[in-house]
């Protein structure tokens, strides 16, 4: 069965795309920690980070690094912070977001509740920096 991150990426289900090429989607965390969190998904289906293809493994941070330095303009904070969990969808796939210490990548913390118009305003902030 397709994880919801697959029928994202098949365009089954929306989401508010920040950037995308041939092994990559970025898009907006709808249920995000902080303001500008971003998720990036390789198009291949594997569970597990480590278990990722050692290529699209080592092109994963070339890829985020743009929109790593987008969300550091967008969003006022001390860096872009990036997290890879993998316990809450069965695809892997890394977080990035703007933080200003070590707790803001506590993942226990209450998620936000972000409306349509304030995640379309994030993901045009972030896309026009990229």
């Amino acid at each position: 069965m397709a994880s919801v991150f697959s029928k994202i990426i098949a365009g089954e289900i929306p989401c508010y795309k920040v950037a995308e090429d041939d092994n990559f989607l970025a898009f907006m965390d709808i249920m995000p920690l902080r303001e500008g969190h971003v998720l990036i998904v390789p198009k291949v289906e594997v569970d597990r980070f480590f278990d990722v293809p050692a290529e699209i493994l080592a092109a994963w941070l070339i890829f985020a690094k743009p929109i790593a330095k987008a969300i550091e303009h967008a969003f006022p904070c001390n860096r872009c912070g990036m997290s890879v969990i993998g316990l809450e969808v069965a695809h892997a796939h890394m977080h990035l977001l703007p933080i200003d210490s070590a707790d803001d990548l506590n993942f226990t913390r209450p998620k936000l509740k972000l409306g349509r118009e304030q995640l379309m305003a994030a993901q045009q902030k972030i896309s026009k920096f990229i």
